[in-house]
């Protein structure tokens, strides 16, 4: 059995092996450096760690498509970052920022063709399923932040809508990545399918935790500048629930500050958190998260290998779960 450390180790160097063209340098430059910045690899960890349930031999029929898929993450950021004007990620500065807007367009698509190079490294035997697979999650993503930009001029989403949206747009990478993992060493379908629902489910929770780090969380550890979504007016778990939970005044209150977009940040910040702490919004997400976190332990616990093949990926499910808020 690999560690954590050993297993993000061989992503770290299998990515740092990768060799791109010096020319032009506008293209291919912004990848290096978008996958240079950090992050914690939780996807093709993850991924690998599946594989690790069901043998110990990590082959690069195994190491490059989870590889691939942290590379498709890759490409989803750096547009994502052009689509909400984030100026940070991970503490460093964004593509977009760092060239510019046309740039980072095409050198993202540019991450796409690479991560499907990858991908297409997976073992002859099991390349058509996982190509399937993962070509119906990345057209998910797509959708799903065709949502979150749909919402954003949407005043009011129900809950039902909101899961809907990060389960497209975040979970199903993470549910695809737990999944291939298991396919690409040929597991039985059955906990194929059982390492799905407990990526599906660690990816709502994942999601919902960023949401909340993003009011209750550090700069320093989170890695990204507290209260961007408060100011972006962005749907997030913590916005839906407290426009279902607010009383009449609390309700025009938010109503208004949605309204605002000239407010100092610091300011709308406070004004929505303060918000958020009288109804016990992070309460409520905390109780959310924890519900999934028990739902993807179950789906683990009926994998069918021996219970110490498992102790590994608990432990790191438990720390990613742990996140600071």
């Amino acid at each position: 059995m690999y560690t954590t450390e050993e297993l993000k180790e061989i992503v770290e160097k299998t990515l740092g092996n990768i060799k791109y063209p010096e020319l032009p340098s506008e293209l291919y430059a912004p990848i290096s450096y978008s996958l240079s910045v950090g992050g914690k690899r939780t996807r093709p960890v993850l991924a690998l760690m599946s594989a690790n349930l069901f043998t110990d031999r990590m082959t690069d029929k195994v190491i490059l498509p989870a590889v691939g898929l942290e590379v498709f993450h890759g490409f989803t950021l750096v547009h994502d970052d052009i689509m909400d004007k984030a100026d940070m990620r991970r503490n460093q500065v964004t593509v977009h920022k760092k060239w510019n807007q046309n740039v980072a367009i095409l050198s993202g698509d540019a991450m796409l063709i690479e991560a499907y190079k990858l991908i297409s490294r997976s073992d002859p035997a099991y390349l058509l399923d996982i190509l399937q697979c993962f070509n119906k999650t990345a057209s998910e993503v797509c959708e799903g932040q065709q949502y979150d930009m749909n919402y954003e001029n949407s005043p009011v989403i129900t809950e039902d809508d909101y899961l809907r949206m990060i389960r497209l747009k975040t979970a199903s990478l993470m549910a695809t990545g737990t999944r291939i993992g298991a396919m690409a060493v040929g597991a039985p379908a059955a906990d194929c399918e059982r390492m799905y629902k407990f990526g599906l489910n660690i990816g709502w929770a994942f999601q919902i935790q960023d949401d909340l780090l993003d009011t209750y969380g550090e700069t320093k550890v989170f890695g990204k500048m507290r209260g961007r979504d408060i100011a972006a007016n962005k749907k997030t778990y913590l916005l839906v629930l407290a426009i279902r939970l607010a009383k009449d005044e609390q309700k025009q209150q938010l109503n208004a500050l949605l309204k605002v977009h000239d407010m100092p940040v610091e300011e709308k910040f406070a004004a929505v958190k303060s918000i958020y702490d009288e109804l016990k919004i992070k309460d409520f997400a905390q109780d959310k998260i924890k519900s999934y976190f028990r739902i993807a332990i179950k789906e683990i616990e009926s994998v069918d290998v021996k219970p110490e093949r498992k102790k590994n990926l608990l432990s790191f499910t438990n720390a990613l779960m742990g996140r600071e808020a």
